[in-house]
């Protein structure tokens, strides 16, 4: 009896061990953990990847070119437009004040010589590229055939925009209020007598492709139709895709101060991909497997959805390995301008494209 009773506690000692213990062996149990192996731990620190892999959130870290220069090369460039314009059409330099109402926002104003009767023109909102970037005289062929169309185009500096000085560059906010800088280019437009607010549209490239899709994939917006060119659309996919020297330029900036893991809803709205199922304008959208900008890892993203999603109000185009532009190769690929004599630089794919814009133009605008 007295050897059951033993037996029987021994068991229920066992019985009372944590699994893990009842399950291991003694020399297992013995052996002590062996540092660098298992999930957590420690392993050696190399300070030099460190830094390289090391994005602040601090909006005192966002990088500072010398602004001064940048204001010259802008002066120099808007020099050349008198002539370029000279019995073309209308250029003038105006401001209007941005919706969100902090800021007075630099645009250029390109209108035909004959402005037409009340209500008689169409215009359009141009939008410039660049997570830091300008309007650059190598659009001017483009608007000058927009022009000699009928078409008055507005290209706003919106917040960020280089060449205006310290305060505007700083005051950066992608995907934020600069989506607000330029619709409140409509309120501007609007004061033009021979300008018709129900034939607007809004088209830009790469950065400003990205803004002409969030601005139509707003709930309330003035636009009748969009284009976008070669247009960032995942902004989760491109940090990670271009890693931390870009994600620096996103991480720093005042409204957003953090990377996608810290700050998911900010980069989430900020991400035209995930609002497609809000579009309800007419859309055209161009990119190129051959751009080493906006990936087309990244732009097959929009491509696909938009054709899944919106496929009676988009019109899209994948050109393969398009004749290279003058940088990253097929992003610029519809931008190819002689900057000397300011015409363009056709290549076949260039000429396509741009007969696919005017065309989709006319029937929706006009």
């Amino acid at each position: 009896m007295m050897r059951r009773i033993l037996v029987l506690t021994s068991l229920i000692a066992v019985a009372m061990l944590p699994l893990a213990a009842q399950q291991a062996p003694p020399a297992q149990q013995a052996q002590p953990a062996q540092a660098g192996r298992g999930r957590g731990a420690a392993q050696p620190f190399d300070e030099a990847r460190a830094r390289q892999l090391y994005a602040s959130n601090k909006f005192e870290d966002h990088g500072k070119p010398n602004f001064q220069a940048a204001v010259d090369a802008k002066a120099k460039e808007d020099a050349r437009y008198p002539e370029a314009c000279k019995g073309v059409m209308e250029c003038t330099k105006i401001t209007y004040r941005s919706s969100v109402g902090d800021m007075d926002i630099p645009a250029y104003l390109f209108q035909p010589l004959q402005k037409g009767g009340p209500r008689s023109r169409a215009a359009m909102i141009w939008v410039h590229g660049g997570v830091h970037g300008n309007w650059a005289i190598s659009y001017f062929p483009f608007v000058r055939e927009a022009v000699q169309k009928g078409y008055v185009i507005i290209a706003p500096e919106y917040r960020g925009s280089t060449g205006y000085g310290e305060a505007h560059h700083m005051a950066i906010d992608y995907g934020g209020y600069e989506i607000d800088d330029v619709l409140s280019a409509v309120d501007y437009l609007k004061t033009l007598p021979h300008i018709n607010p129900d034939r607007l549209g809004i088209m830009g490239w790469s950065h400003g492709g990205y803004i002409a899709l969030l601005s139509v994939f707003r709930e309330k917006h003035p636009f009748d139709a969009a284009v976008a060119m070669v247009p960032v659309t995942n902004l989760f996919f491109r940090l990670s895709y271009k890693g931390p020297g870009y994600q620096r330029q996103f991480s720093t900036q005042a409204r957003i101060l953090g990377l996608p893991f810290e700050k998911r809803d900010i980069y989430k709205e900020r991400s035209p991909i995930f609002h497609v199922d809000k579009l309800q304008v007419p859309l055209l959208v161009h990119v190129a497997t051959n751009d080493t900008d906006v990936n087309f890892e990244e732009n097959e993203q929009i491509i696909d959805a938009l054709r899944a999603r919106k496929p009676n109000l988009s019109e899209t185009k994948v050109y393969v390995n398009p004749t290279p532009g003058p940088a990253s190769v097929g992003h610029t690929f519809n931008r190819r301008t002689n900057t000397t004599t300011l015409q363009r630089d056709d290549s076949p794919e260039q000429i396509d494209s741009w007969n696919l814009v005017w065309k989709f133009w006319e029937k929706h605008l006009k």
